[in-house]
């Protein structure tokens, strides 16, 4: 009893300290002023809406016959998930270091704070884009909603991952930052979000699919689009590349907290 009172305690003092965080790191960057917190669904809305405006004007279809607005929504939407988990988790120890020595604070605290955030930014944009366009006729209801979802929990979980190899790197050196920049720069054309793998010649699809977040878009695409799409992808395949990325994540992550302790 004595430990499961002990152990119930634990969550509460760690469900307190998240939400503490959480706090903390709205008013940080978003203020108490103005849109605030309103910026956090505000910001991946006028990227994907931007993108979707520029394909519309220069009459872009994509290679299909394929709604627009729908195909920019769930492409660009997706991006954003998993490049901004990692984005925002560079650097976020040096930035939380002072909290770090408060012995209920984590590193993996404070990683956990930025990727929710992240997390809950993209799903509300995503949510309220589609019903938006769909309620006034620029999208259909998407034909499996639970496949849709799958799809999105899965790139939720690349991007978590991805955020703690991202974010523990720096703790060990700059460079892992700087490194990620560009690279979030080079994977942003070949990820899925603007095309689809079936449309790529057989030699490019084999590259594009050892990427774990092309199959996400896939299945989400999949998911919304049902029959009216070709979609390649392989669900076990993203879940085994996006354990080992936990894996690897967590134990830098670990590592990286006694860094901080020794220092």
């Amino acid at each position: 009893m004595n430990g499961r009172a002990s152990f119930v305690r634990s969550l509460r003092i760690q469900g307190r300290v998240l939400h503490a965080l959480l706090m903390r790191e709205v008013i940080t960057r978003f203020g108490r002023d103005n849109l605030g917190v309103l910026w956090l669904v505000a910001e991946p809305m006028l990227f994907t809406l931007g993108v979707a405006a520029l394909w519309t004007a220069v009459g872009l279809q994509h290679g299909s016959t394929l709604p627009i607005i729908a195909f920019a929504i769930t492409g660009y939407s997706s991006v954003l998930l998993w490049r901004n988990c990692a984005s925002r988790c560079a650097m976020a120890i040096e930035s939380n270091k002072g909290l770090l020595y408060h012995r209920n604070v984590q590193v993996i605290d404070v990683f956990l704070t930025r990727i929710v955030l992240e997390i809950a930014g993209a799903t509300a944009s995503l949510l309220i884009l589609a019903a938006l366009f769909t309620w006034i006729g620029w999208m259909d209801l998407p034909r499996d909603p639970l496949k849709v979802v799958a799809g999105w929990l899965m790139l939720a979980w690349f991007g978590t991952s991805l955020a703690l190899l991202i974010g523990a790197g720096t703790a060990y050196s700059p460079i892992a930052e700087r490194l990620w920049h560009p690279a979030a720069y080079l994977l942003f054309p070949i990820s899925g979000a603007a095309f689809m793998v079936d449309w790529l010649p057989p030699a490019f699809q084999e590259g594009v699919l050892l990427l774990p977040m092309v199959h996400g878009v896939e299945m989400l695409r999949d998911g919304y689009f049902g029959h009216a799409v070709v979609t390649r992808y392989d669900a076990g395949y993203m879940g085994a590349c996006c354990l080992l990325l936990t894996w690897a994540g967590l134990y830098l992550v670990r590592e990286a907290g006694r860094r901080v302790e020794v220092q």
